[in-house]
């Protein structure tokens, strides 16, 4: 059994390195990234307050596939370059939005999401998946959460890449 959880009151920088060694902890000699992804989005979900989806797109071909997450049901497959998960695939760039409802193509799988992260997963310069966090408050994310998660993408790309073909 697991027990990993924040601390209270305590700072985005330590809940960020807490949440990276926790998804380093879990994933630790486990080779089916199907299963690390899902515990992965389930300790994002733990970790980080005011979300209403956590989870992962992979890349399958020149789309994004639906992978393990946290959340009211989604989309299934976004082309590359197609809202925001897939001009984060497309760019290889984080993407971080303040208002969803102003971004050019945004794909509203709830309607509730105000705001959105997603950064890339890369594994020998190629995105493998996204990491995909929405929440139905406006601005919720800052560059803070945006370096705290490009961390633990590029700590756990190695974790996931296993189940991930194109």
């Amino acid at each position: 059994m697991f027990d990993f959880a924040p601390g209270a009151d305590a700072p985005k920088s330590e809940i960020y390195h807490d949440l990276r060694e926790a998804a380093l902890a879990i994933t630790s000699g486990e080779s089916d990234g199907v299963a690390n992804m899902a515990n992965i989005a389930a300790l994002i979900w733990q970790f980080l307050p005011d979300l209403n989806w956590a989870g992962f797109y992979r890349t399958v071909g020149d789309e994004l596939v639906l992978g393990p997450f946290v959340g009211k049901p989604a989309c299934i497959r976004i082309p590359f370059g197609r809202g925001v998960c897939g001009t984060a695939a497309a760019s290889a760039a984080t993407q971080l939005v303040a208002d969803v409802h102003a971004f050019p193509g945004h794909i509203a799988c709830d309607g509730a999401s105000a705001s959105e992260l997603v950064v890339p997963v890369v594994v020998d310069g190629r995105v493998v998946a996204v990491i995909d966090l929405d929440s139905p408050i406006k601005a919720r994310f800052d560059q803070e959460d945006a370096a705290g998660i490009e961390a633990l993408a590029a700590a756990i790309a190695s974790a996931v890449a296993g189940a991930l073909t194109a």
